[in-house]
């Protein structure tokens, strides 16, 4: 059997969601960002009750509608995009269509809808994660940090990294500032 979860981002969620299967009586078989599939091939209503509970205790959900696992795609899509280099190069409405095999247009009708944000936002958003992250656990020279998270320059960075936080990047590494919440992005 095999589930669409989402609210995944890392290799620690993956972690978690493998417990939380296990935890809920399911035999994890492979769990990836966004999917898991189970040995079992079916489940009683109240043992998907008590999973879709467990996982939502740990900020996951388990998506049961296809809009809301076109979303998740998406997301996914964004993330790779952001964060595989060779993916950063790449036009992000290509991107999306390669990995999902739907229009980009169809992909961001249902995503605007559901979320409320578009793409292009949500895209933003995580490459500025992206550069948070890299402010503080990595040495990279802020231009270096620019071109790692596809910004054509240390200028342009700045400038888009203070319209989304309200810092610079310096004043974010000055104030000693976390990334924040996943729900924020």
């Amino acid at each position: 059997m095999e589930f669409v979860i989402g609210n995944m981002v890392c290799r620690h969620c993956i972690n978690a969601v493998e417990g939380v299967l296990a935890g809920a009586g399911f035999t994890p078989v492979s769990v990836e960002l966004g999917r898991a599939v189970v040995a079992e091939n079916e489940a009683a209503p109240e043992a998907l009750r008590a999973l879709r509970s467990a996982l939502e205790a740990e900020g996951f959900e388990l998506v049961d509608d296809a809009d809301r696992a076109l979303v998740e795609q998406v997301k996914l899509a964004v993330l790779r995009h952001v964060r595989d280099e060779r993916e950063c190069r790449l036009n992000l409405s290509a991107c999306i269509e390669d990995h999902l095999r739907v229009s980009y247009d169809t992909a961001s009708r249902v995503f605007s809808r559901l979320e409320g944000r578009t793409i292009e936002r949500y895209h933003s958003l995580q490459r500025i994660e992206l550069v948070k992250e890299l402010l503080t656990s990595s040495r990279l020279s802020l231009a270096e940090i620019a071109d790692r998270a596809g910004f054509s320059s240390a200028a342009h960075l700045s400038r888009r990294f203070k319209e989304i936080t309200g810092m610079t990047p310096s004043q974010f590494v000055a104030s000693g500032s976390s990334r924040g919440s996943i729900a924020e992005v």
